[in-house]
């Protein structure tokens, strides 16, 4: 979903205006840092291109320790991977994904092209943190097709911003549900040292996706340096993607840190790519192997965490008529 420069920077300040508004000015670090924490992130090809992957929302409500995670201490215990002695966090999220082929304009797309498709979902997750290491265990259940509601969302707000609207969604994958479990590992600080004067550090991450939308195992490293360098994961993103959280501590006075990270996946299915699991329909060749590279700046500042992140994604199906797809993420996370 492409968006104008003028478009997309109204839109990011409307957000962060909204979010800061509610920013309580003389709140510290120890009064908040136990609270629930509320993100929101936007995904989307802003200046580059309107086609394969071209929108991503999602909101997360991470819960803090208390009687209202019990169960997931609970289930957090059955894991028998999970480490021992942690904090469990239970995650909560809905989100809505499109995807477009080259062409939006044409209204019968080539059959070689990447397909229309929507994904709507709701997750559930566990989040167990030492400080150290962070465990993540998530369901994700949702739908594709038509009753995603992707075709109304893109038409929407391309004839919102008077742009091109989508003349193909005629062709998307058919209705299917969706079911996704995830797992993944991250080691904060597995090489924590000082630049020039900066704390950075290197944070390795595994993990694997099974489900008929995606099932894949991924790996992957990122490397955070700046100015009083939080106790987080990296911002948070939309799968697949490089692992992180909502998690994050706040911080009495201005912070900032800049950081990179890459990523390799061994892709078994891609919905979006392979077609409807059980139901003939549009379809591509997919790449086996995937990898992403990614950069971007997050500022922290008592309990609001903001983000941008830039990806560039290596060619995903054989046809591709490019060898990478770059988009942006947008992301606020904020501590109530």
């Amino acid at each position: 979903m492409y968006l104008t420069f003028h478009g997309w920077a109204i839109m990011t300040a409307l957000a962060l205006t909204v979010f800061c508004w509610f920013v309580p000015q003389t709140v510290s670090a120890d009064e908040i840092k136990d609270k629930n924490t509320l993100s929101f992130v936007m995904e989307n090809d802003i200046f580059h291109s309107d086609r394969y992957y071209t929108n991503g929302v999602r909101a997360s409500w991470l819960v803090t320790p208390g009687k209202k995670t019990d169960w997931a201490i609970r289930a957090a215990g059955l894991v028998p991977f999970f480490p021992i002695q942690s904090i469990v966090h239970a995650n909560y999220t809905i989100g809505q994904n499109m995807y477009t082929p080259t062409d939006i304009t044409v209204q019968n797309p080539p059959s070689d092209d990447r397909p229309y498709a929507g994904w709507l979902y709701g997750s559930v997750g566990l989040i167990a943190e030492t400080g150290q290491r962070l465990d993540q265990l998530e369901m994700t259940v949702g739908v594709v097709g038509p009753a995603s509601f992707a075709d109304e969302t893109q038409t929407f707000v391309h004839k919102t911003m008077h742009i091109d609207e989508p003349q193909g969604w005629s062709h998307q994958l058919k209705n299917e549900p969706g079911i996704i479990l995830t797992y993944q590992r991250s080691w904060r600080s597995f090489v924590s040292e000082s630049f020039a004067g900066m704390p950075f550090d290197v944070t390795p991450h595994a993990g694997g996706v099974l489900g008929n939308v995606f099932t894949y195992i991924n790996t992957g490293v990122t490397l955070r340096i700046g100015k009083k360098l939080p106790s987080d994961y990296g911002p948070p993103r939309i799968q697949p993607s490089l692992p992180s959280s909502g998690f994050f501590n706040p911080q009495k006075s201005f912070g900032w840190y800049l950081f990179a990270g890459a990523e390799a996946r061994a892709v078994a299915r891609n919905i979006f790519l392979d077609g409807n699991t059980f139901r003939d329909g549009e379809s591509v060749d997919k790449e086996p192997l995937v990898g992403d590279i990614q950069a971007g700046v997050v500022m922290t500042m008592q309990n609001v965490r903001i983000a941008y992140t830039h990806v560039i994604r290596s060619r995903e199906f054989k046809a591709q008529i490019s060898h990478r797809q770059d988009f942006g993420v947008v992301s606020v996370s904020m501590q109530f």
